[in-house]
């Protein structure tokens, strides 16, 4: 009895998501339309320029935010920027194509799930680095899933002052920095599209966020020189997405950002820094910073609501079948941090109670820092009435060859004791003898406690 309610249960999450997802993807063509025609003063914005032809002063006033009486503001030229997606892109960095067969499994008739079965889209079935098929399932009906979420391949950015006219302070979004820009991706718009389809000057990168896992990631969207643009497959293994690219149809897991069906089976993208981090932080610190724009999507006025509502505060995680650790809840979040033989996590609960994390694992340093401030973007059905989450961002605390450490100041902020300096949540110093510096930042991931340990295991965590 017990098999056929789970069973039940999970038919009618699929069903649910599907047709939330579905109304999302009936306002693509209307979305387009309104790029198209350059509506909210997107029409004389030229792709790669960064600023409007028609604004003198756009690429001279850079925003900057200021406290006033009745909160947080953002001042500055009201811009608009759309990257140069046609290239020419460097042919240098990203990944290389998996060549070492001992990685996978490959089989010339593979067994598939009554799931895959039915898929009509290519794909190479016989390469793989999954054990069982079994693990990846349905998040989307129909034979041909991809895209049935749309990516964003149009993406169009704006000012902060610009931003703030819809965006509040505290709601959260994934910060990228590459290349000295650094630019925010508002998770209002991720929980809608979650793959953004964007450039840094001749880097290709593809934002993603997958609200069943809480993960934001960034990528270099760059294998053998190749530039791949990257879609939603309506595929899932332990309730992450999985991605599909239009040069192989090969699956992509988000969480690993690694190849697990397909030609590129094995390969492994290689990530850029990306935090969650509240608007206003983002704005604080980076104040000529841009941020991903409605337009890019469905326009004004269709962000904002958290189709997942309740979601975070849930006991079980959507179509997760996994068995999952009960040292924390499975939604809680952690800062997963995952860099070369580096496998660590902390619960938000210990880092909102200690604020600042100075801790080594097998002879690495490791700055975590928690500030109050960002919404919890999967709580209630209004984002920006969401609980105050917080930020957790990891951090490389190395600078000049010195290992600092860190005291919280309970406002947000942080004090090295080596220099006495001040630092912000994004590890930007503000004042004192390394006023101006930035720490480097560790690849992190503020993610649900029960994928965490699905795919790096429960023995990372460690308890404060």
């Amino acid at each position: 009895m017990n098999g056929v309610r789970a069973d039940m249960t999970k038919r009618l999450l699929t069903a649910f998501l599907a047709i939330a997802l579905l109304a999302t993807a009936c306002s693509t063509e209307r979305s387009n339309e309104s790029i198209a025609t350059g509506d909210d003063s997107v029409e004389d914005v030229e792709p790669g320029t960064g600023v409007d032809p028609s604004d003198p002063e756009a690429s001279t006033a850079p925003a900057v935010p200021e406290e006033e009486e009745g909160g947080f503001v953002a001042t500055g030229p009201e811009t608009t920027f759309i990257p140069d997606l046609e290239g020419p892109f460097s042919t240098d960095g990203g990944a290389a194509s998996n060549t070492d067969d001992s990685i996978l499994i490959i089989e010339e008739n593979p067994p598939l799930t009554d799931t895959l079965a039915g898929l009509v889209f290519p794909t190479d079935w016989t390469r793989r680095t999954i054990e069982d098929f079994n693990e990846i399932g349905a998040g989307l009906g129909g034979p041909d899933p991809r895209d049935g979420i749309p990516p964003l391949d149009s993406p169009v950015f704006e000012s902060p002052a610009l931003a703030a006219q819809w965006l509040a302070p505290q709601e959260p979004g994934a910060l990228v920095q590459l290349n000295g820009e650094a630019r925010f991706y508002p998770l209002a718009i991720l929980t809608r599209h979650e793959i953004v389809n964007d450039a840094f000057g001749d880097i290709p990168v593809d934002v993603t966020f997958c609200p069943l896992c809480n993960t934001a990631i960034a990528f270099d969207r760059r294998v053998d020189g190749e530039v791949l643009r990257l879609g939603v497959s309506g595929l899932l293994r332990n309730s992450d997405l999985v991605m599909w690219d239009d040069a192989t149809t090969s699956l992509w897991q988000q969480v690993t950002g690694e190849s697990i069906v397909g030609e590129f089976a094995g390969t492994q993208l290689e990530s850029v820094p990306t935090s969650i981090v509240s608007f206003q932080q983002f704005v604080e610190s980076f104040p000529e910073g841009l941020s991903l724009a409605q337009e890019s999507g469905f326009g004004p006025g269709q962000y904002g609501l958290n189709p997942y509502a309740g979601y975070s505060s849930s006991a079980t995680p959507f179509l997760f079948s996994g068995e999952t650790d009960d040292r924390l809840r499975a939604l809680e979040r952690v800062v997963g941090i995952s860099e070369d033989d580096l496998v660590v996590s902390y619960s938000f609960s210990d880092l909102q109670a200690n604020q600042v994390v100075n801790d080594e694992i097998d002879g690495r340093a490791i700055t975590v820092f928690w500030a109050a401030g960002t919404a919890d973007a999967l709580d209630a059905n209004v984002i920006a009435s969401s609980a105050d989450l917080g930020s957790g961002v990891a951090h490389d605390p190395v600078v000049d060859g010195q290992t600092l450490t860190f005291t919280a100041n309970g406002d947000g902020t942080f004090t090295d004791e080596q220099t006495g300096s001040t630092w912000t949540v994004l590890g930007i110093a503000t004042d004192g003898e390394l006023e101006g510096s930035q720490l480097g930042p560790l690849k992190h991931q503020n993610e649900f406690w029960f994928a965490w340990q699905a795919f790096f295991g429960p023995d990372s965590l460690q308890e404060l």
